[in-house]
């Protein structure tokens, strides 16, 4: 029995079907007049309440016929008509059976589509009202056993086959999960199937799948997709994000046994926190939540996104030094607990060398701390930083061990160096503490030291009166033998310096010097070996200084004018032979090969063929020749 129509007035919800409605079901504020027979061979709890019914019809006290007749039996028939005319207009109010669903899940908007399907109406189900329709068809008992192809069977159905089976689908569903319904969706374990089907649809071979990327062979994508696989999965991840922190935890747990990409976990980690958290970084402070939770519940969202961040060292590099840090600015601020603070610290370390200057500048929250800035953190985070890169050195073999530890030591080196330069001016910061900092860096850190020396001249002039011990102190930590020239000459020069530093930047100032002249005879020696092997010339020894560089060059250039006079001679030699070969070729026309051969060797004193010598195609074969160091007076 389809309905040809239905309606709401107000609260009221009305099924027309040509026939008038014979039930009322309470469902909050909504009354749905409806009809027994449709809900009572769909629900089994509909039919057992309206069997328990005994619905009362009660009429307005009105007069019958019979008694107007008897009361006045004398009145004429005219009066009589107009009474019975009013009997049959007057409208008999009669009170329908109501059943009240209190605390029905969905509402009353799911017991409408209920109601429909009841009437055998096509329900239109999606990923967000699946999960609810699955709830009121299992409070109304709406089972196979009660009624084939029921609206129990269809909801799991559904959810089985469509939503399930799609990350967005499940995401959506699970956020249907939430309110006022999520104690009868855990009984069901509906909430639990959603957690499990987006923490196996979040791998990485669903994701390629889902948006085209390439997979290995073992199912996970190549390390370089890892960052695009965190950008690209934004759409799904912003929903992820507005989960309640109690299921997001769940959801993230399950992708943790899942072995879903810490790059992924990382990633949603980010998108949940700047989603939550007010204020979190200087860059997303705009992005702020509209309702803004308590001190507490960003403690608590702190504390979980911390716990939860995976302990292996992403690919995401920057952008993920920089939310680290700011996840740090807010432990202080929330004064979260010291395991939180720990744990961040040692993630930041693990990928210290893709932070920035801005990121290491920390206030300091704490009365406690006099300096400006919380130099104490980012020394424990520099040392947490030296001790991994010991660990994981050692593990890289020796070969390529000691090249993989500077390659990261001198980024955080240059880091460590602005760093001090820009505490340098905190009048607060004691001379001790700038160079307990400035010696936690081993030598291989820094390339040059023109850096610290920067930062120990911004301090000297931050601090004028601090007495000459700790100048030296502070000058200590630099070693002059690093220093470029330019930082030497201006060092030379600086007034700041003590005098033993000045006297010590002068002395290898001119050991530079020294070497820069030992690298231009270098250079020199360098250049008159190319030169000698580019004509040929053998070279056995090579002058150590740069005269005898200069005397190599004009043995050199005597040489080739030797060759050359050579050459001319023996071009002159070729011409004078042709043409007496001509004048012989003349004169012995009868005479045999024999005679002529005999002939040109009396005349000329020679033994050779009879060739012709071309001045234009020729090769030269030098005479050996003493090596130069012989030659040499």
């Amino acid at each position: 029995m389809a309905p040809e129509k239905t309606s709401s007035k107000g609260q009221a919800w009305f099924c027309t079907t040509g026939l008038p409605s014979d039930i009322v079901i309470e469902v909050g504020e909504m009354s749905f007049h409806l009809h027994k027979f449709p809900l009572m061979s769909r629900s089994k709890k509909l039919n057992l309440h309206i069997l328990d019914q005994n619905p009362l019809t009660k009429r307005k006290p009105s007069n019958s016929k019979n008694e107007i007749e008897e009361e006045d039996d004398d009145e004429d028939e005219e009066e009589e008509e107009r009474d019975e005319l009013e009997e049959e207009e007057e409208i008999q109010e009669v009170e329908l059976p109501r059943i009240s669903l209190p605390n029905f899940p969905g509402g009353p908007e799911i017991f409408e589509i209920a109601a429909k399907f009841c009437y055998g109406v096509k329900i239109d189900m999606t990923p967000s009202n699946s999960i609810p329709l699955h709830c009121a068809a299992d409070y109304l008992e709406m089972t196979e056993e009660f009624s084939a192809e029921n609206l129990l069977s269809r909801t799991d159905r559904f959810l089985s086959q469509s939503v399930f089976r799609n990350l967005k689908d499940s995401l959506k569903a699970l956020k249907s999960c939430e309110g006022e319904i999520l104690s009868i969706a855990e009984q069901l374990g509906l909430v639990q199937r959603c957690i499990d089907a987006i923490a196996s649809r979040a791998n990485s071979s669903d994701l390629s799948s889902l948006f085209g990327w390439p997979v290995t062979e073992k199912g996970s994508t190549t390390s370089s997709l890892r960052r695009k696989t965190v950008i690209r999965s934004d759409t799904w991840v912003d929903e992820l994000a507005g989960l309640s922190l109690p299921i997001y935890t769940r959801v993230i747990l399950a992708m943790k046994s899942k072995n879903v990409t810490p790059d992924l976990i990382e990633g949603s980690l980010i998108s949940y926190a700047k989603r939550t958290i007010p204020g979190l970084s200087r860059s997303t402070r705009h992005n702020a939540p509209v309702l803004v939770p308590s001190e507490d519940e960003q403690k608590e969202l702190l504390e979980t996104v911390i716990s939860n961040l995976p302990k292996e060292k992403t690919s995401a590099g920057l952008n993920t030094a920089k939310f680290l840090f700011g996840l740090l600015r807010t432990v202080s601020i929330l004064h979260a607990s010291e395991s939180s603070r720990n744990s961040l610290e040692k993630k930041i370390a693990s990928q210290l060398e893709h932070a920035t200057l801005d990121d290491l500048l920390i206030p300091s929250y704490s009365c406690l701390v006099e300096t400006l800035y919380d130099v104490d953190c980012v020394e424990r985070i520099l040392r947490g930083f030296l001790e991994g890169l010991e660990r994981n050195g050692e593990g890289n073999g020796e070969r390529n061990g000691e090249d993989w530890v500077t390659r990261r030591l001198v980024p955080v080196g240059k880091l460590i160096d602005g760093y001090l330069a820009e505490i340098a001016t905190d009048s607060n910061l004691r001379p001790e503490r700038f160079c307990d900092l400035a010696l936690m860096l081993p030598d291989q850190a820094r390339i040059v030291d023109d850096g610290l020396y920067r930062a120990i001249d911004i301090y000297l002039k931050a601090h004028p009166g601090i007495t000459e011990e700790d100048k030296e102190r502070v000058t200590s930590v630099m070693d002059y033998q690093k220093l470029t020239l330019e930082a030497c000459t201006h060092a030379a020069q600086n007034e700041r310096l003590p005098l033993r530093a000045v006297v010590q930047v002068l002395f290898f100032e001119q050991l530079q010097l020294r070497r820069a002249i030992t690298r231009t005879i270098l250079a020199t020696e360098e250049q008159a070996e190319s030169e000698a092997e580019a004509t040929g010339e053998q070279t056995r020894e090579v002058g150590t200084s740069w005269r005898a560089a200069v005397r190599g060059n004009q043995l050199l250039r005597l040489d080739m004018d030797s060759m050359r006079s050579r050459v001319q001679e023996l071009e002159k030699e070729c011409t004078t032979m042709r043409k007496a070969i001509e004048r012989i070729d003349k004169r012995g026309e009868e005479e045999g090969d024999a005679k002529k051969g005999s002939m040109v060797a009396k005349r000329f004193g020679c033994k050779f063929r009879t060739q012709v010598c071309d001045s234009q195609q020729r090769t030269v074969v030098a005479p050996p020749r003493r090596p130069r160091i012989e030659q040499s007076p």
